[in-house]
């Protein structure tokens, strides 16, 4: 039987980084595999004002040219939506999203969160008005060993932006690997970014038809003092 899925993920990257094993195992079935790109929460909720910053640093942080999401959404064969939404009336949006995507007769959305309870039962709320089921595959699963396997699959991975407070400039423009977790894990960051050390760009992997030709910048910028980033274009 074919099952209809959806992926949910707050920032771009997190559907491969997250969920790649699944991705794959849905793919060899033959299922139909859709995208949701969202973040945040709505103001009634006491974590609002903690996902309210944490936006506002992902878009000085990230600012991934769209036509860059596009390309990961083109070479994984997949359709995507991208919601808009401001920040008081996002959760109505995100719902009204999945609402579409339940009308198309998609039972469950699948995300990628590893240990943060906040996170997740935000997303079994927002799934449960829409009538949908969240599922967490990756849920109490050891941090190192899953960005392990996500290296051992074959998904390339490309750090594009640090927090300095937790690790260096120099990290900017490595690939994920065996023996750069190894480093990363002697600086006491979390290997997986999970506590927000490091953003990547997944520019290649399985799932992917053909790999991105991206440009990466040697020039790191500096944002707030906290941050350094260098551009990804495409």
């Amino acid at each position: 039987m074919k099952n209809k899925v959806l992926i949910v993920a707050v920032h771009p990257d997190d559907e491969t980084l997250g969920c790649g094993g699944t991705l794959l195992k849905h793919k060899a079935n033959g299922d139909e595999i859709h995208w949701l790109i969202c973040t945040t929460i709505d103001k009634s909720h006491s974590y609002y004002k903690i996902r309210e910053e944490e936006i506002e640093k992902f878009i000085k942080m990230h600012r991934l040219n769209e036509d860059i999401i596009k390309a990961q959404v083109n070479a994984l064969d997949l359709e995507s939506t991208i919601g808009r939404a401001k920040f008081e009336d996002y959760e109505a949006v995100f719902v009204r999203n999945l609402e579409a995507f339940k009308s198309q007769d998609i039972q469950y959305g699948i995300f990628g969160d590893i240990d943060l309870d906040k996170h997740r039962k935000w997303e079994e709320t927002v799934c449960e008005k829409a009538q949908m089921t969240a599922v967490l595959p990756l849920w109490q699963e050891d941090r190192k060993k899953l960005v392990k396997e996500f290296i051992d699959l074959g998904f390339k991975a490309r750090i594009v932006v640090v927090n300095k407070t937790m690790m260096s400039p120099e990290f900017l423009g490595r690939d994920l690997s065996h023996e750069l977790l190894e480093e990363i894990e002697k600086t006491g960051a979390d290997v997986c970014g999970e506590n927000g050390e490091y953003h990547t760009v997944v520019y290649d992997g399985p799932l992917f038809k053909t790999p991105l030709n991206l440009n990466f910048s040697k020039e790191v910028k500096d944002i707030e003092g906290k941050w350094a980033k260098i551009e990804v274009l495409i």
